[in-house]
């Protein structure tokens, strides 16, 4: 693993698909910084981080051969990284949700954005940005945010959890490699955020309605039961969860 660490950048994913670009760095290179002021989540939304509280990093994953239809396989393998780590240092009530916040309790403490490039014969690039909230402790505006900080009453050494996550999200790699993705999905399915019970969505035409979230599938669409007993299949773009 080689670690770049930089002080401010517009954005830890755009510097790595830069050097990727004109370089050729090493597989699991890391770039974080204190300062990130262009950070991006899902669908183009904003992260926003106190500087020097919070871990905000990108690592680069390359050359693993991954069919298309199982490219929602590194998803699962890096979300249940993230969690396999917080859940040493007791935070409570840890949950992924769908599809890549990391929650305690109903706040979210972190967020995954992943962001492939093709390369051609299953040959797959991929750079993952990870934002984890750790010891920032004013969330003004934002109430369903919170830090680990707040949610375990302590503070964190952020370039420990640095090290473990990426750690975890190798050895994860490895287990797809050794075609264990359903030992992954095992743990995905059963850690996503309020699984099994009744809850409100809303779609793109602003309707609200009522599922109970099943699991996902294995090309990342969110699986709904609906109130007339069918199943539904939704993606990232076509409904919010209300809680």
């Amino acid at each position: 693993m080689k670690l770049i660490k930089l002080d401010a950048i517009d954005s830890t994913n755009d510097f790595l698909r830069n050097l990727l670009t004109h370089n050729d760095p090493e597989n699991f290179t890391v770039v974080t910084t204190e300062d990130q002021t262009k950070g991006k989540g899902q669908m183009g939304s904003v992260w926003v981080s106190e500087k020097g509280k919070n871990l905000t990093m990108s690592i680069l994953v390359k050359d693993f051969n991954f069919n298309i239809e199982q490219i929602y396989d590194l998803n699962t393998a890096v979300a249940t990284a993230i969690i396999s780590v917080l859940e040493k240092y007791n935070i409570p009530k840890l949950s992924i949700k769908w599809p890549n916040d990391i929650m305690s309790d109903n706040k979210k403490v972190g967020g995954i954005l992943i962001e492939n490039s093709i390369k051609g014969s299953n040959q797959i690039d991929s750079i993952i940005g990870i934002g984890l909230n750790v010891n920032q402790d004013n969330f003004d505006g934002l109430p369903k945010a919170s830090s680990l900080s707040l949610m375990a009453k302590r503070s964190f050494e952020k370039e420990i959890l640095l090290l473990e996550i990426v750690e975890n999200i190798e050895q994860n790699m490895v287990k797809l490699s050794e075609g264990k993705a359903s030992e992954i999905w095992q743990s995905y399915t059963h850690l996503l955020f309020k699984r099994g019970l009744p809850m409100a969505f809303e779609n793109q035409q602003k309707q609200r309605f009522m599922g109970i979230i099943q699991g996902v599938s294995k090309t990342g669409q969110l699986e709904l039961l609906l109130e007339d007993d069918s199943i539904k299949t939704y993606g990232i773009k076509e409904i919010q969860m209300l809680y």
